[in-house]
């Protein structure tokens, strides 16, 4: 099956989320977030999140809920502001798509996960589904496909970037502890194991 015809089925069940973990066009993306640092994905989601937030800004001028929430989220990161302050801000994000029609309510969502992967990996992916989903509804099932894809292909490119930046050096700005140790597992890539093993225990 074809990614595209994955949309197209959630479309048809008036799925809110166009994009789910399974979806074709993610696979790659999946496995590389799998393999990063907790602080790597941080700072790719801050990277990549720009964009939603320049489309919010152009469609909403007055929601201003969205930016609040990465600006407080960046100093959760740098060990300024504590999880509650932080949470506070990201859930607001989320609430701003009450509001907000398809598209730009799922853009809210999507910085509101972005802003979640200070706290763990497995929300990295949530800011592609969501985003991708607005782009679908901006610009329809049938012009979806080049859009899409190319977007895929930055976030890779913007993981990559992240990562050589990670580790030369580049990433100078302060770190909360917690981001600041490399010795815990990616929690993405334990989510993939484990549902490996119950795939292969359903075989």
């Amino acid at each position: 099956m074809d990614w595209v015809e994955q949309v197209e089925r959630r479309l048809r069940k008036r799925n809110q989320i166009l994009f789910t973990r399974d979806n074709l066009c993610l696979q790659k993306l999946l496995e590389e977030i799998s393999l990063q640092s907790h602080r790597v994905l941080v700072e790719w989601a801050f990277a990549c999140v720009e964009r939603p937030l320049e489309i919010l800004d152009s469609h909403l001028p007055e929601e201003k809920r969205p930016r609040k929430a990465v600006e407080v989220c960046r100093r959760w990161a740098a060990g300024e502001v504590k999880m509650p302050e932080a949470k506070k801000a990201l859930l607001a994000a989320h609430q701003a798509a009450k509001t907000a029609a398809p598209e730009e309510a799922a853009l809210c969502h999507a910085v509101g996960q972005a802003c979640a992967v200070v706290h763990v990996e497995t929300h990295a992916i949530g800011l592609p589904m969501y985003e991708l989903t607005a782009l679908v509804r901006g610009t329809g099932l049938e012009a979806c496909r080049e859009p899409v894809e190319k977007r895929v292909a930055e976030y890779l490119d913007i993981l990559q970037q992240c990562r050589i930046w990670d580790r030369d050096g580049g990433n100078r700005q302060p770190w909360a502890s917690f981001l600041l140790d490399n010795s815990r597992p990616n929690k993405e890539r334990l989510l993939a194991e484990k549902r490996r093993g119950m795939e292969n225990k359903r075989q």
